[in-house]
């Protein structure tokens, strides 16, 4: 959430402005990613932010979308709250 708020700091901007929340949820460390989507839930649950938890493996076009692309690309492959799915071995 530091970080969070130094951006909105930086960027002249507040929580109230922001209605969505993109998230890249790989590759990457899981505890990193964790970290990230956990603090994404919390804004969506005190804030009602919403999120896309993507990866650039989602879409089609992933071998040239960049991140501008992203909230179009969520729209229109239909990606929400595509959080990870832990499997568990018994």
């Amino acid at each position: 959430m530091i970080l969070v708020n130094n951006f909105l700091k930086d960027s002249k901007n507040s929580l109230n402005n922001i209605n969505a929340i993109y998230v890249n949820r790989g590759p990457g460390s899981f505890a990193g990613i964790r970290n990230s989507l956990s603090t994404i839930k919390a804004l969506f649950l005190t804030k009602k932010i919403d999120y896309y938890c993507f990866s650039f493996d989602d879409f089609e076009e992933s071998n040239t979308a960049k991140y501008e692309d992203v909230p179009m690309l969520c729209k229109k492959f239909k990606i929400k709250k595509n959080l990870i799915n832990p499997l568990y071995l018994s």
